[in-house]
């Protein structure tokens, strides 16, 4: 449980879904940004749900489980390497969650999302730390985090040379290493530092939009 700015602890409840309906998301050097959203059902509940990095890998398989059993409708959209590398990895993150959003079967009538406002024309709120705080957002990132790791598992039967079923994808330092070892695969975030380092050519997307515009002109 993470300490509260003023003094008490953050109680992860069911408060604010009470109110209202919701969402979430979550991010690494290797692979797509993934996000999640959840409408959570008022009686068929689903107990423990907390912040997804806060839970044991076997026990997130099996809320997310129960998650998609339960739940009025969920939600899953990622965002590829390469769209990262061309917006940032924040919009790629905004891009996902609201793809996610959208993707929701009903549609929601009101979105709590985990710190970052949305382009939605669903009336919103912000929650700083919203995964631990409510369990809608709790859910939707553990649903997040469950379908990105199996991604890595999946790309790790490509690339098994980097690791990315142990790592799933971030910066440790057997990932590093591997990139120094063995060079990039398409799938690696060229705008991330060390990735970026380990690039045999720059990252300039100007200078790639100039040569498709010559060829278009030809």
């Amino acid at each position: 449980m993470r300490p509260e700015a003023g003094g008490g602890p953050f109680r992860c409840d069911f408060s604010r879904e009470r109110e209202l309906c919701a969402r979430g998301c979550r991010g690494a050097l290797f692979g797509p940004v993934v996000a999640a959203a959840v409408i959570l059902s008022h009686e068929r509940r689903v107990r423990g749900l907390n912040d997804s990095k806060l839970l044991e890998p076997e026990r997130r398989e099996v809320l997310a489980e129960r998650i998609r059993e339960r739940a009025v409708a969920w939600a899953i959209a990622a965002v590829d390497a390469a769209t990262i590398d061309y917006m940032n990895i924040y919009q790629a993150s905004r891009m996902a969650m609201r793809l996610a959003v959208n993707r929701l079967r009903p549609q929601p009538e009101f979105v709590l999302v985990d710190a970052v406002p949305l382009d939605l024309a669903i009336p919103q709120q912000a929650v700083i730390k919203g995964d631990a705080q409510c369990h809608s957002i709790a859910a939707a990132s553990i649903l997040a985090k469950v379908y990105r790791d199996r991604c890595m598992r999946a790309w790790d039967e490509v690339f098994p040379e980097y690791g990315l079923a142990a790592h799933k994808g971030y910066a440790t330092p057997e990932h590093r290493r591997a990139i120094e070892q063995h060079g990039l695969t398409p799938l690696h975030r060229l705008s991330f530092e060390p990735v970026r380092a380990g690039s045999v050519f720059p990252l300039d997307r100007e200078f790639q939009l100039e040569l498709f515009e010559t060829v278009a002109t030809q």
